[in-house]
């Protein structure tokens, strides 16, 4: 499943802070649909992303029925996103089969 999104980098702050994208209700509600097949526990969903000419691979973590994009510093330094900053992720959530 492939799907392009636009969304504002927020940060959840912990021990350390953490940056996400969340995913829009739309996109949140398709990867629902095939969560079963995605999901390899904990309901994570493994995707592959694209943010700019940067691609990676990482875990959707649900959240209040939706989904958060995590943004690593990998990421996010080489393109100079905070929080705040919006972006458009071009995403492939990666089935279990």
């Amino acid at each position: 499943m492939k799907l392009v999104f636009a969304g504002r980098v927020i940060e959840w702050r912990g021990p350390a802070p953490y940056y996400f994208v969340p995913v829009p209700d739309e996109e949140s509600a398709d990867i629902r649909e095939v969560a079963v097949m995605a999901t390899y526990g904990w309901g994570v969903i493994p995707v592959r992303a694209r943010i700019g000419d940067i691609t990676f691979e990482t875990s959707l973590f649900p959240k209040d029925g939706r989904y958060l994009l995590p943004l690593k510093n990998a990421v996010r330094k080489p393109h100079g996103l905070a929080a705040g900053d919006d972006v458009t992720v071009d995403m492939t959530v990666r089935l279990q089969l």
